[in-house]
C-alpha cells in the first residue's frame, strides 16, 4: 500500500444566490446579444470578460483526494480431493502451487489467498461451494482473478462465474484422458438363500471417440468373484446394460466382487471394480412341530413358534397309537389324519427343522421313518428334541435308528431325576453364542432364573454340552452329524419360566437362538470370523470356544497390501480388532483356517465414478469468465502476470491477475480553480481591452 495524490472532481461554491447568479448570467448575455446586435467593436473582449466575471463568482473549485491503494486478491484454489490422487496428479499440482505463491510473493500489490478443497464425504467435489466461501471475504471490487488446480472433474459448476474476475484453470495432466469403469445400476441388498440375485450393470469407456471401442465388437471381459472365489467369467458389451445373475448360498452376507478388464491407456483401474454385499436371508422357514401327549410345555412351542411371522408351522399331536382301537368314530378321533407317509418320505426335505417334543413312538411311526429322519439330518437337516420321562426305557426314540444322531442315549427309570435344580451353563456354554450373555446369567455360570424339577441323566453322551445341572450332568446338549444339527434338551421343564414359575428365565430368547444356530445361522456359529467395513474402519471379529489368546489375523487389503492386526478379547470367546480401511474393494481377513471377507464402498462414489482429467466440463464457465485453460503436464504451471482489465487475461505460457485500483480516500482538499489574485486582474485586463478597442 502507498499514499497518491489525485484530482477527484470539480466542485462549485457560488459567491451569490443560484438565482442571482443566473439573473446577472442572463443580463450580461443581453449586453453581448446587443453589442453583437449593433456590430460594437470589442464585443468579444466584453463577453470574455463577462465569463471571467460569472466563473469566479460561481466558485470553481478542483477536488484533490489524498488516496491509499489497496492491494488486489487473487484466489487460488487446490483441489485435494479422491480423484487428484490419480497418476501424477498431486505431484504436478503441488508445484504449480509452489510457482504460483511464489510469483504472487514478488507483486506488492497483490495478495494471493489460497484455499484448499479436501475429501469431503459423498458428494463429489464442491470446488465452487468453497470458492462461494471464501469470495464471502473479499470485496468484489478488490478480486483480481481465480486460478483453479483441478482435475476437472467438478461436481457442482455454477451457471455463471463467481466473482465477476477471470477464471483460470489448471490441470495437472498432459491433455483429456480415457477411462473405463464399471456402473452397478442396480443391486439388491438381500436375496433367499437357495436363490439367485439379478445384478444389472454397465461397462461404460469414457473419452473414447465412437468407432474405438476396445474389444471385439465393443465388449470386455468381466470377472465375477464371490467371497473371493471366482464364479463367473464372460464377454460383456461396452455401453448397454448387462444382468447378472449370483446365487445366494448361504445365510448372511456374501461379498460380491465385479472387475473388467483394463482399457489401454486408461488413467487409473480405480473404477474398474464394483463391490456389493447382499445379505442372505431365509424365505418363510418350514418348521415341523410333532408332540407325544398333551402337557403343559406343548403350548409353550407353539406360542414361540407362532408369534413369528417367518415361520410356517406345521404341529401335530399324537394322542395315541393307530393300532389303538376303543370303537371311537374317526370324525371324532381326529380332525385330520396324521400324514405320516407325505411328512417323513415326501416331503420331509422341504422342512428347515424338525421339533420332537415328548413324543414316544408307539408305533406312530415305523423304523424306516425313523431312520428317514436321521438321513435327513445327515444331509443337512436340523432336529431338535426335548424329552421327558418317555425318552427312558426300551420304548425311547433313542433306542432305534433315530437314536445314531442323537447325542444323548436314553436312561433307564433311573435316569430320571425328580427335584428342584437351577439350570447352569457350562463353561464351554460360557463362551459359546447359543448360551453366553443369557438374560440373568452370572459370571460363573450360574443363574437367577426359575427351578425347574425334572431332568434326564443319560449314561453316553458326546457333542457340545452348553447347559448342565447341579451334578454336572448334561442338560442342553449341541451335535453336528453330517451336514446337519441337532440339539438335546434333556428336561420337559422348560414350559415353568414361560408362566413366570419362581422369576421365570430367557425361555424365549434360548430356544430362538438354538433354532437358528440348527439353521446355521451365521450369528450363531461357535467358530468364526468375521469382517465389516463401516465408515472407513475395518472391523475383524473371531469368536471360538477354545481357551487361548487372543492372537493375531491376517488383513489382506484391495491393492494386496497384507496388515497383521492384533485382536482384543471382549469377552470369553469373543475377540476383535479394527484398522483403517479407506480404500474401496474387498478386503481379507484371515486366521489360518477361517476366512471372512468384506466390501468398502468408495468414501466418495462420485469421485470415483469418472476418472479423467477434462477440461470439458468447465470450458463454457471460463470462456464465459475470460479466463483460460492450461495443462501442467510436463511444461508446469505458467507464469503469473497482472493485467489491465479489458486487456487479454492469458496468453501461451502465462495467466493474468486484473489491476483493480481499489483504494481508500484518507483525505480530501478544494483548491479554487480562479481564485481571486487571477479573477481581478484577469477581469480588468478584459475590461481595459473592450474599453480601449471601442474607443478607437
Amino acid at each position: 500500500m502507498h499514499m497518491e495524490q489525485a484530482i477527484a472532481a470539480i466542485r462549485f461554491d457560488p459567491a451569490l444566490p443560484l438565482w442571482l447568479l443566473l439573473a446577472l448570467g442572463l443580463l450580461c448575455a443581453l449586453a453581448v446579444a446587443a453589442s453583437a446586435v449593433r456590430r460594437a467593436r470589442g464585443v468579444v473582449f466584453r463577453a470574455a470578460s463577462f465569463i471571467v466575471l460569472l466563473g469566479w463568482l460561481a466558485g470553481p473549485r478542483l477536488v484533490e483526494e489524498t488516496r491509499q491503494t489497496l492491494p488486489d486478491i487473487g484466489l487460488l484454489v487446490i483441489d485435494q480431493t479422491a480423484s487428484m490422487s490419480v497418476a501424477d496428479r498431486t505431484k504436478l499440482a503441488d508445484a504449480a502451487r509452489q510457482k504460483i505463491e511464489a510469483q504472487a510473493h514478488g507483486m506488492h500489490d497483490l495478495d494471493l489467498r489460497t484455499i484448499v478443497v479436501p475429501e469431503g464425504g459423498s458428494e463429489g467435489t464442491k470446488l465452487f461451494t468453497a470458492i462461494d466461501r471464501a469470495l464471502a471475504d473479499i470485496p468484489r471490487a478488490r478480486l483480481a482473478g481465480i486460478v483453479a488446480v483441478t482435475d476437472g472433474q467438478i461436481h457442482d459448476i455454477p451457471a455463471n462465474p463467481p466473482g465477476g474476475a477471470p477464471l483460470h484453470i489448471l490441470i495437472p495432466a498432459r491433455g483429456e484422458e480415457i477411462d473405463r469403469r464399471i456402473r452397478i445400476v442396480e443391486a439388491p441388498g438381500y436375496g433367499i438363500v437357495g436363490k439367485s440375485v439379478q445384478l444389472r450393470i454397465a461397462v461404460e469407456d469414457l473419452g473414447v471417440p465412437r468407432g474405438l471401442l476396445a474389444g471385439p465388437a465393443g465388449a470386455a471381459r468381466l470377472t465375477v468373484r464371490r467371497d473371493g472365489q471366482t464364479a463367473l467369467e464372460e464377454s460383456v458389451p461396452i455401453g448397454p446394460e448387462h444382468v447378472i445373475e449370483v446365487p445366494i448360498t448361504r445365510a448372511g452376507p456374501t461379498v460380491v466382487e465385479m472387475s473388467v478388464e483394463k482399457l489401454p491407456g486408461e488413467v487409473s483401474l480405480a473404477n474398474n471394480t464394483a463391490v456389493v454385499e447382499i445379505n442372505g436371508v431365509r424365505d418363510r422357514l418350514r418348521v415341523l412341530l410333532v408332540s407325544g401327549e398333551p402337557h403343559p410345555g406343548e403350548r409353550t412351542w407353539r406360542r414361540l413358534l407362532k408369534s413369528d411371522p417367518a415361520v410356517d408351522l406345521v404341529h401335530f399331536t399324537i394322542l395315541r397309537p393307530p393300532e389303538k382301537d376303543d370303537m371311537t368314530p374317526l370324525k371324532e378321533l381326529a380332525l385330520i389324519a396324521f400324514p405320516v407317509r407325505e411328512l417323513f418320505v415326501q416331503k420331509i426335505a422341504e422342512f428347515d427343522l424338525i421339533i420332537l417334543d415328548r413324543f414316544q413312538n408307539r408305533g406312530t411311526l415305523p423304523p424306516m421313518y425313523l431312520h428317514n429322519i436321521a438321513e435327513y439330518v445327515r444331509g443337512g437337516g436340523a432336529l431338535l428334541m426335548s424329552v421327558g420321562p418317555e425318552f427312558a426305557g426300551d420304548s425311547s426314540l433313542g433306542a432305534g435308528p433315530l437314536g445314531e444322531v442323537l447325542p444323548a442315549s436314553p436312561p433307564d427309570d433311573s435316569g430320571v431325576l425328580n427335584g428342584a435344580f437351577r439350570p447352569e451353563v457350562s463353561p464351554l456354554g460360557m463362551r459359546h453364542p447359543v448360551t453366553a450373555d443369557l438374560p440373568g446369567l452370572l459370571p460363573d455360570g450360574k443363574s437367577d432364573w426359575g427351578r425347574w424339577y425334572r431332568r434326564l441323566v443319560p449314561p453316553e453322551s458326546h457333542g457340545e454340552t452348553l447347559m448342565r445341572g447341579p451334578d454336572g450332568a448334561p442338560l442342553l446338549l449341541l451335535d453336528r452329524v453330517g451336514q446337519g444339527r441337532v440339539a438335546m434338551l434333556l428336561s420337559d421343564q422348560m414350559w415353568l419360566w414361560s408362566r413366570g414359575h419362581d422369576g421365570g428365565g430367557p425361555q424365549a430368547e434360548l430356544l430362538r437362538r438354538v433354532a437358528h444356530w440348527l439353521m446355521k445361522e451365521p450369528d450363531l456359529e461357535e467358530t468364526a470370523l468375521t469382517a465389516r467395513v463401516e465408515q472407513g474402519r475395518l472391523t475383524v471379529e473371531r469368536r471360538t470356544t477354545q481357551d487361548g489368546p487372543p492372537g493375531t489375523v491376517a488383513v489382506t487389503s484391495p491393492d494386496g497390501t497384507r496388515t497383521d492386526l492384533q485382536l482384543t478379547e471382549i469377552r470369553p470367546g469373543r475377540a476383535v480388532g479394527s484398522l483403517k480401511a479407506e480404500a474401496p474393494g474387498v478386503w481379507q481377513a484371515g486366521d489360518g483356517s477361517l476366512t471372512a471377507y468384506a466390501a468398502a464402498g468408495a468414501a466418495n462414489p462420485p469421485e470415483l465414478a469418472d476418472l479423467r482429467a477434462t477440461a470439458t466440463l468447465l470450458q463454457p464457465l471460463v470462456k464465459a469468465s475470460g479466463g483460460s485453460i492450461h495443462w501442467l503436464d510436463p511444461d508446469g504451471a505458467p507464469n503469473l502476470r497482472r493485467v489491465e482489465p479489458g486487456h487479454e487475461s492469458s496468453g501461451s505460457g502465462w495467466i493474468g491477475l486484473q489491476r483493480r485500483h481499489d483504494h481508500l480516500v484518507t483525505g480530501i482538499a478544494a483548491v479554487p480553480l480562479l481564485p481571486a489574485w487571477l479573477a481581478l486582474p484577469l477581469l480588468l485586463g478584459l475590461a481595459v481591452a473592450a474599453w480601449r478597442r471601442e474607443g478607437t
